[in-house]
């Protein structure tokens, strides 16, 4: 698959994480920082450093990992530090979808104690959490190197954290799905359901209203069964952007594949549903397209970050 049929539906086409990240995550990233310092903070702030800590300390601080992983939150992270108190310099020592270790510095501060530690562990909690979906996402695509087939994302986020999973997603390789309800149409099962026998008629039909007036980045339809498949891709070109294979063994996924194939068709095919390490490589050896996989975001493993004071 080349880049030219993927890029009409990707959000931002191949923009690299640091574009992705003042598109997607800057904009809503203020309000969610003071949501997170507030959570912790309540209405006292940090009674220990305040009841401990001189406001004159000054120190240096180092972000160290402490753990393999792919690094993603660093822009996230200093804006913690600079929204939390304007007192705190940080220098970034790396940049998103760098590869960590053990022991390898991403980011030094430096400031007030008194205003680094009430920070610390909201800042950690971020980094880790997006470094943790940009390592699993890398883990995923590296297992489907070679095959053409592109791992992408699912709407099964964190809630309140749906930016920046997708935009560590990117960090990791991968590339995006919709980002939410209002920039794609995917028509499942349930939705298929509702349209009742002739809901190849009413995709035909819905599908052409829904591109000229809502001008959605891409239609997409889930199918189950062989049949559906060959039925949708009779409609005409340009009613249809992406084929959802779901739950389907790698055997039917090949079925599809070629009779799209047969077809010439430029739909893209898609596999989806419970799809984990091992069982991602088969699947993209069937030959689709795209692979939506629900477990780079909601069974990431946070990666361990430290905060070391000098």
């Amino acid at each position: 698959m080349t880049d030219q049929r993927r890029s009409p539906i990707e959000p931002y086409g191949d923009c690299p994480p640091g574009e992705l990240f003042e598109h997607l995550v800057s904009p809503t990233l203020d309000p969610a920082i003071d949501r997170w310092l507030a959570e912790d903070f309540g209405d006292e702030g940090d009674l220990t450093t305040a009841a401990f800590i001189s406001p004159e300390v000054q120190v240096r601080a180092e972000l160290t990992s402490r753990q393999h992983g792919v690094l993603c939150g660093l822009p996230i992270a200093r804006r913690i530090a600079s929204r939390a108190a304007g007192t705190i310099e940080s220098e970034p020592l790396a940049v998103d979808g760098d590869r960590v270790e053990p022991g390898m510095r991403v980011m030094e501060l430096r400031g007030p104690l008194a205003a680094i530690l009430p920070v610390e562990r909201t800042l950690l909690n971020v980094l880790g959490r997006a470094s943790g979906v940009a390592t699993m996402t890398a883990r995923f695509v590296a297992a489907v190197a070679g095959t053409g087939a592109v791992i992408v994302d699912t709407r099964k986020t964190t809630p309140g954290l749906r930016a920046i999973e997708k935009y560590a997603v990117r960090a990791g390789g991968g590339g995006l799905h919709r980002i939410g309800l209002f920039d794609a149409v995917l028509v499942k099962d349930n939705h298929i359901a509702g349209l009742g026998d002739g809901y190849v008629e009413a995709i035909e039909a819905a599908a052409t209203a829904c591109r000229e007036q809502m001008r959605p980045r891409f239609i997409e339809i889930e199918v189950d069964r062989i049949e559906q498949l060959e039925a949708l891709l009779e409609l005409p070109s340009g009613i249809i952007d992406i084929i959802l294979l779901d739950n389907m063994d790698p055997e039917m996924m090949r079925a599809a594949v070629e009779s799209r194939n047969r077809r010439r068709r430029g739909i893209l095919l898609e596999a989806s549903g419970g799809i984990t390490l091992d069982s991602v490589r088969s699947v993209a050896e069937s030959g689709v397209d795209r692979i939506a996989v629900g477990a780079i975001t909601h069974s990431a493993v946070q990666i361990d970050f430290g905060l070391d004071i000098e």
